[in-house]
């Protein structure tokens, strides 16, 4: 409105209030409203944008006052202070609403001029204005996207962390517990790779379905991200309303979700933090219930946990993993424990599986299971499963010098790793460097490694085939078995799961599974090997099924290579006594 003050001045203080051709065009084309007054602001004049803005014709506005146009939503006092300020300054700029004829009230911004001529005498007020009602509604519009969740509607996480600042900034008496309960849905990840995540973004709108009744009005529920949810619970006089609404929650997922031609049955882990009593900003409170809820999901899911203080010594452990997990992959400071392989028929040792191990000054031993996940996680899986690739090479070297270069080693590969650009050149540049073939190693991938992108997992896996590389499936049975995929890829060995093997002498059902495996593995064509072999009942029973190859604690536990190479030469001295 500014950029037009000067010329409205030049064009009301004119004796006869009479412009040229060209500033009489401008009035009438101008977007911008315009109204005209005399010093007892009684209107003089109006322009087409002011009738096409307020609906009312010139002939109604000319002889009333700006009244007219009043929506009753401003004090009296606001009226008092403008016209002061106009009268001080000789002019006024804001915000104001106003009502067009039809009795709409909308939003404008309004620029008031008192113009004076040389002798100070006052002439005219002329009021300016811009109708802001769809600038407003695209503000709001993108203010909805800020703070929703396109997906699902609801709250989203940058809107969350608002309405958190604002609940515990008014929460300084501490009279009342906030509790954050933070849900996330129990292998939901399986669901997208194998029904696709249209399914899967209709199953997370079911679930908010299902959680919004839960919620009270005063609550938040959110979408914190991907299959995670919030929901805070304000205002609580006792820690047991969080639990009984972790329960309800926990109930709802009993029932399976239909979807489409899909009944999908799924759980959730949630984790619960308390306002005062485990943090006083958002942040923290996130934080502590993201480690309860960890804590569910390691201990078996489908349940709830409160933060308790031995999860603070975890979260201190976590920070020290970390640094310290990056400094052992800078110094190379693991080693590889290997554990025999034997073939049935031959009696024979055939080759041994590569199992990293870790021991920290500061943390001890550090179990596979707490540092291969958190490599995974953060990615620096992929640097560690190089420094395992190469050691393995080494190790395969002092193999071959005194005479087992007969024999492979098994190398797990990490889906992470696998599914990089770069991981059949990177795997062949560490065997170059060290004078290793492909034939002297074998790939163990897991179900889930080769199910994800199957067309660029059967590229790598027949170019890897090409090199030279034994290739085989690890864990069988126990993620999304597909005989689709047995059949495509082209694969050496399948590894059964130890949980089918633990209980074959026991379990008619477990003998049936695990022959039946045997049998289709043998017609597809590959050998099997049974892992996790710790009696000599279960040795028989695998041994009349046909199966190939066995390794567990029956014959040995995974040792140094060292120890690997002694317990050859007493294999050998233990097969030449027979």
């Amino acid at each position: 409105m500014t950029k037009n003050e000067g010329f409205y001045k030049d064009l009301l203080s004119t004796s006869k209030n009479v412009a040229s051709p060209l500033v009489d065009a401008i009035f009438n084309t101008i977007t911008e409203g315009i109204m005209v007054t005399d010093p007892n602001k009684v209107i003089l004049t109006v322009n087409p944008a002011f009738e096409f803005v307020t609906g009312y014709k010139a002939s109604e506005a000319v002889g009333n006052k700006p009244y007219l146009l009043q929506s009753g939503m401003h004090s009296k006092e606001f009226y008092i202070e403008m016209w002061e300020e106009i009268d001080a300054f000789g002019k006024w700029s804001g915000e104001i609403w106003n009502r067009r004829k039809t009795g709409e009230i909308y939003p404008e911004w309004l620029t008031i001029m008192a113009i004076r001529d040389e002798e100070n005498t006052l002439l005219h007020y002329c009021g300016i204005f811009e109708d802001l009602s769809e600038k407003k509604t695209a503000e709001n519009t993108i203010q909805k996207h800020m703070n929703t969740d396109t997906l699902t509607g609801i709250v989203n996480s940058y809107s969350f962390s608002k309405r958190m600042e604002v609940l515990l900034s008014g929460s300084e008496d501490k009279q009342f517990l906030h509790a954050l309960l933070f849900l996330d849905l129990d292998r939901f990840s399986q669901i997208n790779e194998t029904l696709g995540h249209s399914v899967g973004d209709s199953l997370l709108m079911k679930v908010v379905e299902r959680l919004t009744p839960l919620i009270r009005n005063k609550d938040i529920l959110a979408r914190y991200g991907g299959d995670e949810f919030v929901i805070t619970m304000t205002n609580l006089h006792n820690p047991k309303e969080a639990v009984q609404l972790a329960e309800k929650i926990i109930r709802i997922f009993e029932e399976p979700f239909k979807l489409d031609e899909h009944q999908v049955y799924i759980t959730a882990s949630i984790g619960i933090s308390l306002y005062p009593n485990d943090g006083d900003n958002t942040e923290i409170l996130i934080n502590r219930a993201v480690k309860a809820m960890e804590f569910s999901k390691r201990n078996g899911r489908n349940q709830f946990a409160f933060y308790f203080d031995d999860l603070k010594l975890e979260t201190n452990k976590g920070i020290l993993i970390d640094h310290e997990l990056r400094q052992a992959i800078k110094n190379n400071d693991f080693t590889l424990n290997y554990q025999p392989k034997v073939d049935l028929k031959k009696n024979a040792v055939i080759g041994f599986e590569a199992l990293v191990r870790w021991n920290n000054d500061k943390l001890g031993f550090v179990s596979p299971g707490i540092f291969i996940p958190y490599a995974e996680e953060t990615g620096l899986i992929i640097p560690l499963s190089e420094l395992i690739i190469e050691q393995a090479c080494l190790d395969w070297i002092k193999l071959d010098r005194l005479g087992n270069g007969h024999l492979s080693i098994a190398i797990n590969i990490s889906s992470i790793h696998f599914h990089q650009e770069n991981f059949i050149d990177s795997i062949q540049q560490i065997l170059e460097r060290n004078n290793c073939s492909p034939r002297n190693f074998e790939l163990e991938l897991t179900e889930r490694t080769v199910m994800n992108n199957e067309r660029e997992t059967i590229r790598k896996l027949v170019l890897l085939k090409q090199l030279g590389f034994k290739l085989s499936i690890d864990d069988f049975g126990t993620g999304y078995s597909s005989l689709s995929y047995l059949v495509q890829f082209p694969l050496n060995y399948l590894k059964i799961d130890q949980s089918f093997i633990q209980l074959i002498g026991s379990l008619n059902e477990k003998q049936a599974v695990v022959d039946a495996i045997i049998q289709m593995a043998h017609r597809l064509h590959m050998e099997v090997i049974a892992e996790g072999v710790e009696q000599k009942e279960q040795v028989e029973l695998l041994r009349n099924m046909g199966c190939d190859m066995i390794q567990g604690y029956y014959y040995s536990k995974p040792m140094p290579i060292r120890e690997a190479i002694d317990y050859l030469e007493f294999w050998k001295l233990e097969i030449e006594g027979k």
